[in-house]
């Protein structure tokens, strides 16, 4: 190297990240044609981290404090590099920052429902909503997953990616869990807990530790809510059925009945013709009688008894089609007409 290449060079005396743009993660240090100087200072504020990467290899990892930069302080880099003890020369190397501190007040939610399995109601599909918050908190991690050698990586950015673990995450975790959804769904601290620990798990495959997570609401698809509000509505009425179920499905053929009314033909125009209308209403009316007198098992009424004049007709009938001879006829409407006249 010639002595004017040699004065022309610039030498690094300290490093230091100000952290002037708000929301970035990972910066890396604009080295350009520069060098560090040998002794030179690296400062690492409070909050933050320092990684040296040489030729795309982390070497070193430095927390906050100002460091000064020898033979002493970069151990692994020095034996990559194969300097001498001495150390005398500038050297380069890329220099990533990385923000530690916590991000908070973080939304999260659900732009398509989510489908959990639950042993309550087999499926279910849930929207929810919250707040979390996280930090960077292995900066050799995040930089292998993550940020890469990127000159900056922003907030916003790490959370394209940790929306889609939230929601992978949260779908296994409340599908594995043996607490009903409703249940869940009415406590949302339990619900909460319930992902937290699965979700710090995952976080922490890319060097983010999850801070705080909580649900803030918790909404159902139209056609389940609108059942539940049935079943609800049901148990107010008063005790249809000891059975919860079978009174809530006493309940909603009750309410059919009304409905059925409404409809152009009555009955028989929410089936299929007139035949349609009489089975469902039969159907209803069964359900109806079973709700109205639980206890009490239906007595079959004796038939009515024929009159006297009915009876001599139908024997009459029976002559005429040669079912019976004449001496039986005239035997039987003999007894019939004493009964008859006394």
């Amino acid at each position: 190297m010639g002595l004017g290449s040699f004065i022309k060079k610039q030498f690094i005396d300290v490093l230091q990240w100000n952290e002037e743009v708000d929301g970035v993660l990972a910066w890396r240090y604009p080295m350009q044609d520069q060098e560090i100087q040998n002794g030179g200072v690296l400062v690492v504020r409070e909050s933050q981290m320092a990684v040296f990467v040489n030729e795309g290899q982390i070497a070193d990892v430095f927390g906050p404090g100002t460091h000064k930069l020898s033979t002493q302080t970069l151990p692994v880099l020095t034996n990559l590099k194969n300097w001498d003890k001495l150390f005398d020369s500038p050297f380069k190397s890329d220099v990533y920052y990385f923000s530690t501190r916590v991000q908070t007040g973080r939304k999260w939610g659900t732009q398509q429902p989510i489908t959990i399995r639950d042993k309550d109601f087999d499926m279910v599909r849930v929207r929810a909503f919250g707040m979390y918050s996280y930090r960077v908190a292995d900066p050799r991690l995040f930089f292998k997953e993550i940020s890469g050698t990127r000159e900056a990586y922003t907030r916003d950015e790490v959370e394209d990616q940790l929306r889609g673990i939230l929601m992978a995450t949260m779908a296994s975790s409340l599908g594995s869990a043996q607490v009903p959804f409703l249940d869940m769904a009415a406590n949302q601290a339990l619900m909460a807990r319930q992902v937290k620990g699965d979700l710090a798990t995952a976080f922490s495959r890319y060097g983010i530790g999850l801070d705080e997570f909580n649900v803030a609401s918790v909404s159902l698809p139209e056609e389940l809510q609108a059942a539940l509000d049935e079943r609800i509505s049901a148990g107010m009425k008063g005790g249809m059925s000891a059975d919860k179920m079978a009174g809530f499905t006493k309940y909603q053929v009750a309410s059919a009945i009304p409905l059925a009314a409404q409809n152009e033909g009555g009955m028989a125009g929410i089936g299929v013709g007139l035949g349609a209308g009489v089975q469902l209403g039969q159907v209803m009316g069964q359900a109806l009688g079973a709700t109205l007198a639980p206890q009490a098992a239906p007595t079959a009424a004796a038939p009515a008894e024929d009159s006297i004049e009915a009876r001599l007709e139908k024997l009459k009938g029976l002559l005429d089609k040669g079912l019976i001879t004449a001496t039986d006829y005239d035997s039987t409407k003999a007894e019939l007409l004493k009964k008859l006249l006394g």
